[in-house]
């Protein structure tokens, strides 16, 4: 019997979840066994997952999980170096050139364990089949016009945090933006036309932030695109790839310019294939932005788990997207899970 074990996630700031307790009850029905661990942390409460029948574990015990259990969890694992027996699912951050990939993958290949990475499950049209992008476009946008006000201000953006809602983030948005009457920076989006690029330019329309589109057609002659630093704020909501020109390059920081916010969703600073190249890495929850330059000033933002901003919306999206290829699981070798462990073989 195929065995789907829910992992509880070891990442600070991460309440999300692959599947809900409706998902649950969907595999157990198709005859798939599934166990989902505690979680001290996670959005969606264990009750609703025990009202399932389905096996309840501690948290963390998935090390213990029998060798057979598919693992199933979001961001990283904890990186003690122990070798990877299991198949896993979940984000790894591993095939496009980072040093923390090549680490997790010799995890794998020292335990004869398989990564089907979630950002590489694709249909045959090579379109992912789940994202978390709608979130992270809609609270990387958020985050980037918190920069923006807080530059108005004088200072730089302070710790952010977790939201029942969108609409409470809209309205803390519609608070801080309140002494400014009328006033909105100006934003261009690259990847306007993706899950993430919809996400950053709905946030962007429900505050009154006039967006200016980009997607494909708007960057296939390769750069320099100076209306980039013709914006107040520039969001990258692009999946980085080799060729994938360059949108703002190291000069941006000395170069005149309104620019004074890039909002990197996609963020991959230590890519290769990085199209911001005035910063090297990633922002937190506790120090959302990277100010890179000082006169005029010009922040970075870049935080890895946008969604976990809007933790309960953004699980039951990915859930629902997700969930027809979960109820597959029992046959690894086809369909997307076959692409992705192509993928995997070839990176390994």
């Amino acid at each position: 019997m195929t065995h789907l074990w829910v992992r509880s996630e070891s990442r600070d700031h991460e309440q999300r979840v692959g599947v809900t307790p409706e998902g649950v009850k969907e595999l157990m029905n198709a005859g798939i066994k599934v166990t989902v661990e505690k979680s001290s942390s996670r959005a969606i409460g264990i009750d609703g997952y025990r009202a399932t029948g389905c096996e309840i574990a501690p948290e963390g015990s998935w090390t213990d999980a029998p060798r057979d259990a598919i693992i199933f969890g979001l961001k990283e694992l904890p990186e003690d170096g122990t070798p990877l027996p299991h198949h896993h699912i979940m984000f790894g951050h591993a095939f496009k050139g980072q040093p923390s990939g090549r680490v997790l993958l010799d995890r794998f290949k020292a335990g004869g364990g398989t990564l089907f990475d979630l950002e590489y499950l694709v249909g045959e049209d090579g379109r992912r089949v789940a994202a978390f992008g709608y979130w992270a476009g809609y609270a990387g946008a958020a985050v980037s016009l918190m920069c923006w006000i807080a530059q108005q201000n004088g200072s730089i953006v302070e710790p952010v945090g977790v939201y029942p809602s969108s609409k409470a983030m809209q309205d803390d948005l519609n608070e801080r933006m309140a002494a400014f009457g009328d006033k909105r920076p100006s934003a261009l989006i690259i990847g306007a036309l993706g899950r993430v690029g919809t996400g950053g330019a709905d946030l962007c329309t429900s505050m009154g932030v006039p967006v200016t589109k980009w997607d494909m057609a708007e960057t296939s002659s390769g750069g320099p695109f100076p209306e980039v630093l013709e914006h107040d704020i520039f969001l990258n909501c692009i999946l980085a790839r080799p060729g994938t020109p360059v949108f703002v390059p190291a000069s941006a920081k000395t170069a005149p310019r309104n620019l004074s916010v890039i909002g990197d969703i996609a963020c991959d600073p230590d890519s290769d294939f990085s199209p911001i190249k005035v910063y090297d890495r990633v922002t937190t929850w506790d120090a959302p932005a990277l100010r890179v330059h000082d006169d005029a000033v010009l922040d970075v933002t870049a935080i890895d788990n946008l969604p976990s901003m809007l933790p309960t919306e953004a699980s039951e999206d990915f859930s629902s997207q997700l969930l027809s290829s979960l109820l597959t699981l029992d046959a690894l070798d086809k369909g997307v899970w076959g692409r992705a462990k192509a993928t995997f073989d070839e990176h390994l």
